[in-house]
Formats: structure tokens, sequence, C-alpha cells
């Protein structure tokens, strides 16, 4: 259950939408963001002059909360999650983005700004494209526009389910769900986070964070120490985890679909009864 309680602010954000952020040679490439391999050849070419790549240090905010979203940003690595912080100082993470999709909505949604900020949590790396060239792309309702809209709808979903997951499911279980979904998102089985960053992204206390990793520990399911969690058993974690994350994943798995080689979806329904 979500517990009401009074938190310290959040740390002033660092923004990362300088030029002088821009990764000099990072190493990844645009290809390896899940929506733009879904572009075909010819739409990837006429969009990489487009692309800058940029490095995401932990701690850095793509844009706060109430900015105008003057940038869509492709992760091709590393964790980014959606923050609400109240005027008490409470926050908590309503949605995680990693290389599966993209940081921006607003800058193609119409609204241009939201009331929430998009914090890294795990270092990594991203393509980064101006609102000017996205509108060009809405304009002509082209293929970006066509999957970008197919990933606002999985993360609508990721949004809705976790909201419910706060109100009906204990902490272990949500702890269990946000493990798992951080996990899908990176290439190993450990995770750099502290239990105090942990209740922030959760909107809880500490203490209950320590209290519910113990109990992990405890069955053989984990392994941490201060800023570190190793997964022992993930099977063990997904049996303990609520609905929420299963039903998160079969959506965004359904929207979302491995990209055809050289880009493009799948039939939906062909992505439906493989994933069932």
């Amino acid at each position: 259950m979500l517990e009401t309680q009074s938190f310290r602010p959040y740390p002033q954000p660092r923004f990362a939408i300088s030029e002088r952020v821009r990764a000099a040679a990072a190493p990844h490439t645009p290809r390896q963001n899940h929506l733009l391999a879904a572009l075909a050849q010819p739409d990837f070419d006429r969009l990489l002059p487009y692309l800058y790549p940029v490095s995401l240090p932990a701690g850095w905010a793509l844009h706060g909360a109430g900015g105008r979203e003057r940038h869509l940003y492709f992760l091709t690595s590393g964790i980014v999650s959606r923050i609400f912080i109240l005027e008490n100082g409470a926050s908590t993470g309503f949605a995680i983005t990693g290389s599966e999709g993209a940081i921006g909505v607003a800058s193609f949604l119409g609204g241009e700004t939201v009331p929430s900020q998009a914090m890294v949590l795990s270092a990594g790396y991203a393509y980064r494209l101006s609102a000017d060239v996205l509108a060009a792309e809405f304009d002509s309702f082209g293929p970006l526009a066509q999957i970008l809209l197919r990933y606002t709808q999985s993360l609508i979903t990721q949004m809705m389910l976790t909201a419910a997951c706060y109100r009906h499911h204990s902490l272990e279980q949500q702890l269990c769900r946000w493990i798992l979904a951080c996990l899908d998102r990176l290439s190993g089985n450990e995770l750099g986070m502290t239990q105090e960053r942990i209740a922030d992204m959760l909107g809880v206390r500490r203490e209950g964070v320590a209290e519910a990793a113990g109990h992990l520990r405890s069955a053989g399911l984990i392994r941490y120490g201060r800023g570190h969690i190793e997964t022992l058993d993930r099977r063990g974690l997904e049996d303990r985890a609520c609905e929420c994350y299963s039903a998160v994943k079969r959506e965004c798995d359904r929207l979302l679909a491995e990209p055809r080689p050289g880009g493009g979806w799948p039939d939906p329904a062909i992505s439906a009864l493989r994933i069932a």
C-alpha cells in the first residue's frame, strides 16, 4: 500500500539538454533503440542526420516539471523514470523507460509540458531528436509517428497499472515488480540503486523498502548491499510479484513486438498469439 509520509525535497536536477553533454563517441547505435529499429531502412536513413548522441549520467533530468519538452530522447541503454513530486517533497515514480522507448512524448502529443520530471536512474545513452523535426514527421504521419503512438499506448498501460499496483498490492509485491521491470531494461541481473532511491520511486519510507528487501533476501531471491541489488532467483521474484508486472509486459510485447529485419512491425494478431 502507498504510505502517506512526508519526504525531503528531491535534489535539484541537473539537466542533460546542453550540447556540452552530447556524447563524443557513444558506444551505442540508434538501432539499439527498439522504436528506431522498427523503422524501414529508407525512413531510418532519412532521420539519421537529425539524431544526436547524448550521454545520460545517473541523476540527470531530461526535463523538469512544467518545462517544455524540446526534444525526444530515444534511449539505447540505461533507465529513466518519470517522477511526480508533491509540494511537501513526497515523490513517486509512475513509469520507467529503457531502450524499448523514448522520453518526451509531450513534444508530439501537443501539450508540450508535463507536471512531472524525467530522471535518469541508471546511466546510459540516448539519441535526441528535436521537436521541430518531430513535428514534420507527424505532419506527414509517417512510420515514425505511427510507431510513437503505439509506444504511447504502452506507456499509458504502464502508468495505469502502476497506479493500481500502488493502491492494491503489498510493498513486497511492488518491489518485486519494480526490480523485474528494471532488469528487463538492463543487460545483466544486477541493479545499482540505493534503498533510499527505490523508496522515492515507490513513494514509501526507506524502512519499508529495507524490510521488504530483507524478506526477499531471506528467501534467497536477491542479494543486496549498499546501493547494489543482485538477483539470484528471477523466477522466484516473478512468482512473488503481483499480476501488474506480467500484465504490463504482455501489453508492451503486443504493441512493441520485435521489429522485422530491416524495419517494420509484425502483424499485431500474430504478435498476440506469440506472447500468449
